[in-house]
């Protein structure tokens, strides 16, 4: 019996474990365009240059460095003091539209096409996230039609 009860408690603190191992950390690139690399140097190789607002999943820290994934899967280095907390969210469907209410029959406040990015105001809820555009305008999205969340 006890070591049942010994088996159960490992069992329930590695489900835990593995929760948080795979909580999703996110983040933004922040006010001004973040150069991303192969390596955690600067001395790696350039990849591409990251526009401010970009949302990217940090998958790794080093030091002062960050391995992130963005919207298309690519993977890349970047200096961490270059990201912010500030969740921004891309586009990821054809057409996505905004509605003023986290219902499909809601009225429809505006749509954004694909990687249009925009500002996530509230966490995901039932399938709804809330947004806001850089125009002002706010409502909530499918959480399926943006990445990031």
């Amino acid at each position: 019996m006890k070591r049942l009860s010994l088996i159960l408690s490992a069992t329930l603190l590695g489900a835990f474990m593995a929760k948080d191992a795979l909580a999703l950390d996110f983040k933004s690139v922040g006010a001004a365009p973040a150069i991303m690399y192969d390596a955690p140097s600067e001395k790696g190789r350039r990849v591409y240059v990251a526009p401010r607002g970009m949302p990217v999943e940090v998958v790794l820290t080093y030091g002062e460095w960050s391995k992130v994934r963005d919207a298309a899967g690519t993977l890349s280095w970047v200096q961490s003091k270059t990201l912010t907390p500030k969740r921004m969210l891309v586009v990821s469907a054809t057409n996505a539209r905004i509605f003023n209410a986290a219902d499909e029959s809601s009225p429809v406040v505006f749509s954004a096409d694909k990687s249009v990015l925009l500002e996530m105001l509230e966490s995901p809820n039932n399938g709804w996230v809330k947004v806001r555009h850089r125009d002002g305008q706010s409502g909530f999205v499918k959480a399926g039609d943006v990445w990031g969340d």
